[in-house]
This record gives structure tokens, sequence and C-alpha cells, in this order.
């Protein structure tokens, strides 16, 4: 292991001059602006609720911005995750020493609430670039070099980051696996008794519809960091790219998907980003018709015509479930979304929630949000 990721920082997005992306963190899911920096080309902005923040890199200039890495990617994307580590020098050093590409070394950061050193490693899943962040001392509410913004108090909807999901190309799960255990300090995180981290774990959609391979990671167990699951296609498919292979073509490579966002009440998000006129995924109507389905809503002490209503997926049995609801594309390309997500002890991603949100966007397609 040459790091040893404890903290997600933040999540790095770069868009172009005049995409909405940050404006409607604040208006569709309740993110509040916390800091800002306008320099070298860029307007970053950090955006918060709870403790999932998003860093939106918005422009293009002669220096990498800020705590992050341009990659001069082709569409709007997900660019990079920061992590705090103990030492991001000895981090970085060790990483190169494994043949990591190091394309910001260390480098201190300061202002008048304190320091911050950190440094950009290359990943092998795409564009996604990872930050080494070392600020155990500084008192700004958020990096050295940003100024704060003031907002009013949002609402409340997130708490954290759940899960972070990598499209990957089709065989590469076990490879990127090993790479965060290696250099991350990630470990496999069976999502079924018995799973190999080889295969992870593979849910068949349907005949002529393939399905999904999903391998999860979490990270050592004094850290404080979302769970990573890598998702490829399986073979099998007739009937069109699905969706992990329509984001490999939009996105130009593997990359960032989605990200869950934990809720403690789904209902209330989920009615909250509606209102505000986000555009969430809805599952096929039989979905809400399966024989048991009204039985286990409400076992999960919830009201079934709310979660048909909103469209909130359910998975469970006995004391533990897991309630999901999707957005639809958040950038015009098609190449990431959200996911709200409320666990009542269980741990996993639900089987049968996969199958139909696979079956809800081959047959709606997924579209952005209103600017």
């Amino acid at each position: 292991m040459a790091a040893s990721a404890r903290r997600l920082c933040h999540i790095a997005f770069q868009v172009p001059v005049g995409q909405p992306l940050a404006r409607n963190l604040q208006r569709l899911f309740g993110f509040q602006p916390v800091a800002a920096r306008e320099a070298d080309g860029w307007r970053q902005l950090a955006l918060r609720s709870g403790d999932a923040v998003f860093l939106v890199n918005e422009g293009s200039g002669p220096k990498e911005p800020l705590y992050g890495l341009d990659p001069r990617h082709a569409v709007p994307s997900a660019t990079n995750l920061c992590f705090d580590v103990a030492d991001s020098g000895t981090a970085a050093q060790a990483l190169a020493g494994r043949g990591c590409h190091i394309p910001v070394p260390p480098v201190t950061v300061r202002d008048a609430q304190g320091a911050a050193t950190y440094a950009v490693v290359s990943s092998p899943a795409g564009n996604l670039s990872l930050t080494l962040l070392e600020r155990a001392d500084y008192r700004g509410p958020f990096l050295p070099g940003f100024e704060p913004v003031s907002s009013v108090p949002g609402p409340g909807w997130v708490s954290h980051v759940d899960h972070l999901t990598l499209a990957c190309n089709p065989g590469s799960s076990s490879t990127l696996m090993r790479w965060f255990q290696d250099c991350l300090g990630f470990r496999h995180l069976p999502l079924s008794p018995g799973e190999d981290p080889e295969l992870g774990l593979e849910v068949a959609v349907g005949p002529g519809r393939g399905g999904l391979r999903l391998t999860a990671l979490r990270s050592c167990p004094e850290g404080v960091v979302p769970t990573l699951v890598l998702a490829e296609s399986l073979p099998g498919a007739t009937s069109g790219p699905d969706q992990v292979e329509q984001f490999l073509v939009r996105h130009r490579g593997p990359g960032l998907q989605h990200v869950g966002l934990y809720t403690p009440n789904i209902v209330e998000a989920a009615e909250g980003v509606a209102v505000a006129g986000g555009q969430l995924l809805t599952p096929p109507e039989a979905y809400y018709q399966q024989p048991g389905r009204d039985r286990q809503i409400l076992a999960a002490g919830q009201e079934p015509s709310l979660l048909a209503r909103r469209g909130i997926l359910l998975d469970g049995d006995k004391d533990k479930f897991l309630l999901q609801i999707f957005t639809k594309s958040l950038f015009a390309e098609d190449t990431f979304f959200l996911e709200l997500i409320q666990r009542q002890g269980a741990t996993g991603f639900g089987q049968g929630n996969i199958r139909a949100l696979w079956q809800s966007v081959q047959e709606q397609g997924a579209g952005g949000p209103e600017a």
C-alpha cells in the first residue's frame, strides 16, 4: 500500500464557461456555496451539503486549477477525487515508486487560515485523477487560496457521499481493483456471500439485455471514505448498448458515472428535488405491481403510494432495507448523474433495484435537468 486514503475531501468537476452545473446543484439539490476562487482563467466554486462537497472548476486556463488537474477532456466530466492523507509528500513519493504518474508534485498553499499540501496522481480510470491532500491544521471553510462565500442554510437533504461508481471498460474491473488496493489501501467489499473478488457481483438483467458486473471497494477501517464501486457491462446484450456502454462512448472512455448521496429522508429529498425542477428517473410501472411489493414497502415503514409517486425504489427484507432514486444526467452529454440513497440496515446496492434502473434507463433514455 503506497498511501492510505483517510477521508474524501471533495469531488471535482470540469465544465466550460456557462455550463449550469453549479447553479443546478444549488437550485435543484440543495447544495450551498462555501468558497470560491477566480484566477488563471478558472472560476472554482466549492459547494456543500452536509459532508458532501463538490468543487466545480469552470473555464480553462494556462495553469492547472488549484488542487486538481486540467485533463483537457472532450466533454464536461467529474475529473478528480480529493482524499485526505497523513503525509502527501510521502504518499506521492511512494506512488511514484510504484510507477504512478504524478503530474502535480507536492505543493503547499497558504493563507491566513493555515496551510495545505497536495499532490495529484493520475489514475487508470480514464480522465479521473486523484488529489492527495494534507490539511491537518487548516481552519478555513474549504481550502487555502479560496475566499469564503456567504449563503443561507440549505434544506439539508443530503448528509454525505455514500458511494462513487466508476464506469469501466469490459474486463478491466480486476485491474482497477488491484490498483486501488495497492496504491490507496482499498480492500474488496463483498456484495454477496462468498463473492469472488475477480468476478464481483454479476447482475443479469434479462434475456437479450445483458447485465452488470459490480465490484465494491472500501478504504481502511479507520478511514471515512465512501464505498468505491466498479461497474462494467456483461456480454450478451442484443437490444443495443446499455448505460455503461453508452457512458463509455459519450464520455470518450471510463470515468465517474455517478455519485450516491446519502439522505436521511429520501421521500422528503425526492419531493424537494422534484418541486425544484430536478428530473428523476421513474421505474417501470410494473415495479410497484410485483407480488408482495406493497407488503415489503410497509415492512420498511414506508407508504407504497408515496414511493410510487416519486419513483423511489426499495429492496431488502426483514429489518434491512435500501431505498434509492436516480436523477437524469446533469450534463447534456449524458455522462453523469446523481443517486439519492437511504439505508435502513442494508449495506449492498439492491440487485432488484439495479434491474429496475437498468430497464427504466433503457426505456426512457437519459436527459439532463433543465437549466
